[in-house]
């Protein structure tokens, strides 16, 4: 699976780089940054590579304001070109976004970068004056509240969050109220009553702090000033009033009326009103209050483009000795209008223009926008006349002027543009701007193809000089200018597909330079070169010379060309492998194997014996591999996993499964037609005791039970066969000469010679089945069960005196080794023989010769002659069936 994604996510990642210029880039720069801070790698930002952000002349365009940002020439970085001030740009809006257009040319392109400028603590509160004087009856009641002017923030958030403390006094204190909709209210509070005779003038700092870190403080000095008498302030009927104006609302229009009763009579009870503006602070001529009525009205013009909110606070004093007086909150809220027409801007304007130019060539950038807002700031733009050109939004009031149609400067040499924008307002305003474009004549037309990207499917295998495709450009001029010739303009592939180095295109594929027709220059191979890509080029024989580039992707299909190949087991090279994995026998071929392994009887169902291993050079389908038992068929006492190669126990193993089990295991792939792969697993049947002694001595006796292996395969190649009897025809004609040597000492001899000392027997068993096998072990005979008698032979080798260090190895037992299967009929003589049963000789006495007359020697000595002579015949016979 690596195999098939690593050229998918190839693809992924070069459609991810094309669709790049369509996108935004977004940054983000703190107010007030030094000048030289780089914001944002905005030419990688932008795919642009090394060096081309000076030769493409990457720059901003202005929109109307100072950014103070620009592009460094040489790194392509966006970085700060003069003081940034956040209360400047934006005010108490919230968040900051500057739009900037980013301009390269070569081709001509425009990208969309957004800046915001995020706010830093770097204003103080700041009250409308550094000192307020207060005039408070010394007649007030403690809990008396009186309204105080809060301090204002140009910060934004939580720099922009204010908290109040007042020095100590022990006659007042300070009340905050913040309501969710009309901003906080400050109160001064009476906590305990006034004596003017003790104390005439109070004087209290006021101290604001933000909630920025590090917090900034501002302060204003209360000076309060204890009057007499007059007991009953004026008080209104509610404390905020709200009204709406549109921001086309002419002068001296009358807002509203506010009234305030006082309980006094006489001139205590006459009221006269006073207009302060809380917010904004720098528009007090906006509006204005009669004294007497206590009406107001409007005395400037409003404009919801620079304030959409005004909070005002009227005081109604009496005329009391001293004069006490009352408050309340106005908030004037704006309403937007369609009072602002919207603006068409020229950023950048690419002239002239080649008549031979394509279809959706940027011509000039252009800027829209309408200090409205909602549908009044909406704007739609068109292009008069339709003509060949038309515009293209790129960006919310960002639009290119292209190229709609082909241009022709024989017909036209000169266009004559006009922009046109309306917004969405009742009645809409509108606005235009012309544009000059003049067109350029050069070679007319240069050879273009149907399609930009061509994509072509080849099977792997496929025979060289095989077409692939037919590509075609097309161009309407005339003679040699549309004479068109075809050349592999690059592409290529390298690393490990290509074998570790670089590969051009051109060594796998030659396109005919008249018809474009696309050959194959040598045969594909999927496992070698999945996708291959490159650039046609279509040249004409104009002066000078057009062309035109289409992008050819090459697919390789996979074909099933690979079979599976079986794998040694997990632990390494051949040897005998431990319980649950199986030893493994390189076979004559790729596709084959020999493995064999070891199962004590009265195995449950399911355990596994080995796991046989393969792997598909092949992808997909083609490398989906399932194993199949192939022999025995039927119901077997073994099974093999169709996915996992694992060779488990059907049912539980008897004694009647015979000792030992031949399986023949088909890997096959998915692929069609299917490839394959055989496996021979020879599983031998053991007692629990003995599975775990091989398992045990596997590490020491690989050699042998290699060699023991592969031949008990029947599976196993005929020369190795004939190599084996010959090898049994030799060592039956020693024995016979061993045995005249023998027959003839003991004729000469009065009694049987000692030919060596004490040792262990030697037992060689021919079973029914027609397989030999040995023990040298003392106690325990593999070839047959106790029981029966069965046509046997038996024949007890000599006893050599042990070489150094047998001593130990006789206290480890070694594991049984099978030889090589004897194909025909059995060759054994069919006198019955008492079943085989190690015997040890007694001590000091060898085992041949010992109690044996001349007689039985010669019956042995027949008996080996007529054992060779049949096995010549039988490897004779045998090698004629596999001609």
């Amino acid at each position: 699976m690596g195999v098939w994604w690593g050229p998918v996510v190839r693809v992924l990642v070069l459609q991810a780089a094309w669709a790049l210029g369509g996108g935004q880039v977004r940054y983000s720069v703190p107010e007030e940054a030094r000048a030289g801070t780089v914001v944002g790698r905005l030419a990688q930002d932008l795919g642009l590579e090394a060096g081309e952000p000076e030769a493409r002349r990457l720059r901003l365009v202005a929109q109307g304001r100072r950014a103070s940002v620009e592009v460094s020439g040489a790194s392509g970085a966006l970085v700060v070109s003069s003081r940034l001030d956040r209360e400047e740009l934006c005010g108490k809006s919230a968040p900051c976004a500057l739009r900037l257009e980013v301009l390269v040319e070569r081709p001509l392109r425009v990208f969309h970068v957004e800046l915001e400028v995020t706010d830093i603590n770097d204003n103080a509160p700041l009250f409308p004056a550094a000192r307020k004087n207060l005039s408070i009856a010394e007649s007030s009641l403690p809990g008396s509240r009186f309204p105080l002017e809060g301090a204002s923030d140009a910060d934004i958030g939580a720099n922009a969050q204010l908290s109040y403390t007042l020095s100590p006094s022990e006659h007042f204190s300070l009340d905050v109220q913040k309501p969710e909709e009309d901003g906080e209210s400050l109160f001064l509070v009476l906590t305990k009553p006034l004596d003017r005779e003790s104390v005439p003038v109070h004087r209290l700092l006021l101290t604001a702090s933000d909630g920025g870190r590090p917090s900034l403080s501002g302060t204003v000095e209360l000076v309060i000033s204890v009057l007499d008498a007059n007991d009953n302030a004026p008080q209104f009927n509610q404390s905020v009033y709200k009204v709406q104006l549109p921001e086309n609302t002419e002068r001296g229009i009358l807002v509203m009326r506010v009234t305030a009763t006082d309980l006094d009579e006489g001139t205590n009870r006459n009221i006269s009103y006073a207009l302060q503006l809380l917010f904004p602070q720098d528009g007090r001529d906006v509006f204005g209050i009669d004294r007497k009525s206590g009406e107001i009205r409007l005395r400037g013009d409003l404009d919801f483009e620079d304030v959409g909110l005004y909070r005002l606070q009227v005081d109604a004093a009496d005329q009391g000795n001293p004069p006490l007086s009352g408050h309340c909150k106005v908030v004037v809220e704006v309403v937007d209008v369609n009072d602002n027409a919207p603006e068409v801007w020229v950023t950048s304007l690419s002239v002239p223009v080649a008549e031979d130019a394509s279809v959706g060539t940027v011509v000039a950038l252009l800027s829209v926008s309408d200090r409205d807002s909602g549908a009044n700031g909406r704007v739609r733009c068109a292009v008069w006349p339709a003509g060949p050109f038309g515009l293209v939004a790129t960006f919310a009031g960002s639009y290119s002027l292209v190229l709609r149609e082909a241009l022709d400067r024989e017909r036209v040499s000169e266009y004559e543009v006009e922009v046109r924008a309306e917004d969405g307002g009742a009645p809409p305003l509108r606005a235009s701007r012309g544009v000059r474009v003049p067109v350029s004549d050069v070679n007319d037309n240069a050879p273009a193809f149907a399609q930009a990207v061509y994509t072509v499917l080849a099977r792997e295998n496929n025979a060289a000089g095989a077409e692939l495709a037919r590509l075609w450009a097309r161009d309407p001029d005339e003679a040699g200018n549309g004479r068109v010739s075809y050349s592999v303009a690059e592409g290529g592939v390298g690393g490990a597909s290509a074998g570790g180095g670089w590969r051009s295109a051109s060594s796998y594929v030659s396109v005919d330079a008249e018809s474009g027709r696309l050959w194959a220059l040598q045969p594909l191979d999927y496992e070698e070169l999945q996708v291959l890509q490159f650039e046609v080029r279509a040249v004409d024989a104009g002066e000078p010379p057009l062309c035109g580039n289409a992008t050819v992707q090459l697919f390789v299909v996979d074909e099933n060309d690979n079979a599976p190949a079986l794998l040694p087991p997990a632990g390494g090279g051949p040897g005998p492998g431990a319980s649950g994995e199986a030893a493994w026998v390189p076979g004559a071929g790729p596709g084959a194997g020999a493995w064999w392994a070891w199962a004590a009887w009265g195995a449950p169902a399911g355990q596994v014996v080995a796991k046989i291993r393969a792997v598909d050079a092949d992808s997909g389908y083609n490398a989906w591999l399932r194993y199949e038992l192939w022999e025995p068929r039927g119901k077997g006492p073994f099974r093999v996993g169709l996915y996992s190669g694992e060779v488990s126990t059907a049912r539980a193993l008897e004694e009647a499964d015979g000792p030992r089990q031949r399986l023949v295991i088909v890997v096959r792939d998915h692929g069609e037609p299917a490839r394959s792969a055989t496996a021979t697993l020879s599983v031998s049947l053991v007692e629990g005791g003995e599975a775990a002694l091989a398992a045990a001595g596997s590490s020491s006796g690989s050699g042998s039970g290699l060699r023991a292996s592969s031949g008990a395969e029947g599976g196993a190649s005929s020369s190795s066969r004939n190599v084996w009897l010959v090898v049994a025809i030799c060592a039956v004609s020693s024995l016979f000469l061993l045995a005249v040597v023998l027959y003839g000492a003991s004729r000469w001899a009065p009694r049987a010679a000692v030919l060596s000392g004490p040792g262990p027997a030697t037992l060689v068993c021919a079973s029914e089945v027609g397989s030999w096998s040995y023990s040298q072990r003392q106690s325990r005979s593999l070839c047959v069960a106790d029981g029966a008698g069965k046509s046997d032979l038996m024949v007890f080798s000599p006893n050599f005196p042990p070489p150094l260090g047998a001593a130990a190895k006789e206290t480890q037992p070694e594991p049984p080794a099978l030889l090589d299967t004897v194909s025909g009929p059995s060759f054994l003589a069919s006198r019955p023989f008492p079943p085989c049963r190690p015997s040890r000789p007694p001590a000091g006495q060898s085992v041949v010769g010992a109690g044996l007359s001349p007689r039985c020697l010669w019956v042995v000595g027949a008996c080996w002659v007529l054992a060779a002579v049949h096995g010549t015949f039988a490897s004779a016979f045998g090698s004629l069936r596999e001609k």
